[in-house]
């Protein structure tokens, strides 16, 4: 762990990040919890809402609480695989020039990589950038390139379709959580959005953040001390699983509007558990315990594994109101463990 920051001094540096962050972006603090325990995981984040609703805002905000070499990307349907990695110009002579691109500019020390309207882009994009986000490399310039603190950041509007792309399932199992980010609810929230001039400036705002007030690179060891220093109860494990077997096979449940037995076409992957374990864990940490609870799991497991499950054809049209019906219905089915 970062010698300079003991465990709880990781804890109040989250705390103070996290009220930075709602200060920033009104009306999102689940958002932003969720957010931050994916940096506590390490794993990569998708935002999906509507447009206006601050995802942008909200992923320059965390890159900047976070600090270190921050890279982004405009997903256009021109966009080539080779233009994350490759720069060509002229050159002052006239010859052409080859010269790393976004996500090698600023070298392996890179914190974040923000990929902003990712379903523009097409699917050999979302190929390459698969392997950055599985491995943390890629090969270029006749070497190999390692990321040991890479966090890929990205977000897409759900309302236009023209011109877009849905992400293959390979790419969306990548993502430790896709967190939905609508707008605020609360009338006086969209108000101030509306009416107070510090919130019309992002750049200013996101300044407000304390940059680097969670370092990137103690994130790593950070992570490795919440996993292995925050426990499951036999009973918790039992209740994980018995979770992730009712979305692998929904055949008992009752879900309006669906024949649950021909409703899930694929459901929770080993990867899925591991990665609902590992948030559960970061959520416990940050709430100030070495135990999991069960509301640890309540709190992680939309966010974590809604993007996993892929309906049937005849049901996916219909997947924003079918998958959280049957997450409700996985949590009213299984029993909530006592111990």
């Amino acid at each position: 762990m970062n010698e300079l920051l003991s465990k709880d001094g990781w804890r109040e540096r989250f705390r103070e990040v996290e009220t930075a962050l709602n200060g920033v972006v009104l009306g999102q603090s689940r958002a932003i919890r969720l957010l931050l325990i994916s940096a506590l995981c390490r794993g990569h984040v998708l935002l999906a809402g509507d447009v206006g609703t601050g995802k942008t805002t909200l992923l320059r905000a965390m890159a900047h609480a976070l600090g270190g070499p921050y890279a982004r990307v405009e997903g256009t349907v021109d966009l080539l695989p080779t233009d994350l990695v490759y720069a060509a110009h002229i050159a002052e002579d006239g010859r052409p020039r080859i010269e790393p691109g976004p996500v090698l500019e600023q070298g392996e020390d890179l914190s974040v990589f923000f990929f902003n309207e990712i379903n523009r882009a097409r699917p050999q994009v979302h190929a390459l950038l698969l392997r950055l986000m599985a491995e943390r490399s890629l090969t270029a310039f006749r070497r190999q390139w390692h990321f040991p603190h890479l966090q890929v950041f990205a977000d897409r509007n759900q309302i236009e379709r023209d011109e877009t792309f849905e992400l293959p399932a390979a790419a969306r199992d990548r993502f430790l959580m896709e967190i939905a980010v609508e707008a605020p609810e609360d009338a006086a929230h969209r108000m101030a959005l509306a009416f107070e001039p510090r919130f019309h400036d992002t750049t200013a705002l996101i300044s407000a953040v304390p940059q680097g007030a969670l370092p990137y690179r103690g994130l790593n060891d950070l992570a490795q001390t919440i996993q292995s220093g925050t426990h499951a109860s036999p009973a918790l494990r039992r209740y994980v699983l018995a979770l992730c077997e009712q979305v692998r096979d929904p055949s008992a449940l009752q879900v309006e509007g669906a024949d649950t037995a021909r409703l899930v076409r694929g459901g929770t992957s080993p990867r899925g558990m591991q990665y609902l374990v590992r948030a559960a864990r970061a959520c416990a940490w940050a709430e100030g315990r070495d135990a999991v609870l069960p509301q640890d799991l309540r709190m992680v497991f939309a966010p974590v594994m809604a993007h996993r499950i892929f309906l049937t054809p005849a049901y996916e049209p219909r997947r924003d109101r079918l998958v959280p019906a049957l997450l409700e219905a996985v949590f009213a089915r299984v029993p909530v463990p006592s111990a």
